[in-house]
């Protein structure tokens, strides 16, 4: 994408309010895409920061019959794993209002991870791309979604004219094999997200914008490629 790409910065002073302040975001853009097109694509991301959020948007007043839920990337583990982002979802989101979602989950019992990314990827086929929100998490490593920077097919992953929406990832830095949304299928999106909280967090995210030398880490080629994304941040 040419042109740079602003982050707007919405701050909040507590964990709460931001995710009070997000889960009406998400739930308007939810809204607008429902009384366009009749139904809305929605994909979340796990780990510890958006479950205040996602309890939130559990309880928003929407048609969430007409809702579908996916994930931007999932570890290849079972949902009942305690560190299974379906799980995660199943717990906090997908509860209330919006327990009449239609989700989509990424792992599917496959033997490896390869063959668990190619049925994702035939699972969603059907979905209604692009995204309407994609909500997206970082490590202070510069990662997002499961685009790790010592993913051996990082290149792949980030590839803008890549053919795949969804991908295995094999990092050392993951802790386990991963299933992913790729570079394109995440920035396709009509509205992108980065939901972040700590000055840690914050001060990776703008040193990664900054680096011009050596390769870019992979949230800031996300960004580079983005329409516009907007920060949901908090120092907690």
């Amino acid at each position: 994408m040419s042109g740079k790409v602003t982050l707007e910065w919405h701050e909040a002073t507590s964990s709460n309010i931001l995710a009070d302040n997000l889960a009406d975001w998400v739930a308007e853009r939810l809204g607008a895409a429902l009384s366009e097109r009749g139904t809305a694509f929605l994909a979340v991301s796990g780990g510890t920061t958006p479950k205040l959020f996602f309890q939130a948007l559990s309880k928003r007043d929407l048609d969430w019959s007409k809702v579908v839920v996916t994930l931007i990337d999932e570890r290849f583990v079972d949902h009942t794993s305690p560190r299974s982002n379906q799980g995660l979802a199943q717990a906090n989101l997908l509860q209330n209002e919006a327990s009449a979602a239609r989700f989509l989950p990424l792992y599917n019992g496959a033997n490896d991870p390869d063959e668990g990314a190619r049925l994702a990827e035939e699972a969603l086929a059907g979905a209604p791309w692009p995204l309407d929100v994609a909500v997206l998490g970082m490590g202070t490593d510069g990662h997002t979604a499961s685009l790790f920077p010592d993913a051996p097919n990082l290149d792949e992953l980030l590839d803008p004219n890549g053919p795949r929406k969804v991908d295995a990832v094999h990092a050392a830095s993951a802790g386990e094999p991963r299933l992913t949304l790729t570079l394109p299928a995440i920035v396709s999106a009509h509205s992108l997200v980065l939901h972040i909280e700590g000055d840690a967090k914050r001060q990776a995210l703008e040193m990664a914008m900054a680096e011009r030398d050596g390769r870019r880490k992979p949230i800031a080629s996300v960004v580079d490629q983005a329409r516009q994304v907007e920060v949901f941040w908090t120092a907690g």
